[in-house]
């Protein structure tokens, strides 16, 4: 495996439709069968609890997820959050590809304003995000 990662342009253009439309929210990919590539996974319309539901505690994901919430003063806030999920259940060869994967996309997604690196549930809960994006 030479550590590079091709993405799909699948996940590009899910990418785009998130930062354009409002009915999608969240983005979800997953490393491809042989492990050299990122594929789409879900894209929908997501309560922060289905995103939540939706991360497998065994395999690696990565999530885009369009984070709202109301600063300390009320105002409405949005940002755009790339969350590498990696528990540590994971395989090592998997956790090794995602890592080269998260570089990867961190590199091709023009316009995520927040990166979250993940191990564990708590670790994406709603006021940790928010506090990160703060």
């Amino acid at each position: 495996m030479s550590g590079h990662i091709a993405v799909d342009d699948s996940c590009i253009s899910a990418f785009q439709e998130l930062k354009g439309r409002r009915d999608v929210n969240t983005v979800i990919y997953q490393l491809g069968e042989s492990l050299d590539s990122v594929v789409m996974d879900v894209m929908g319309n997501m309560t922060h609890d289905e995103l939540l539901k939706a991360l497998p505690v065994d395999e690696t994901r990565y999530v885009v997820y369009d984070l709202l919430f109301a600063s300390p003063d009320g105002a409405r806030q949005e940002r755009i959050v790339l969350i590498s999920w990696c528990p540590a259940r994971a395989t090592a060869e998997e956790r090794l590809a995602h890592s080269s994967g998260s570089s990867t996309l961190r590199n091709l997604l023009e316009g995520v304003q927040v990166y979250v690196s993940a191990t564990e549930l708590s670790d994406v809960n709603y006021q940790t995000l928010v506090s990160g994006a703060s």
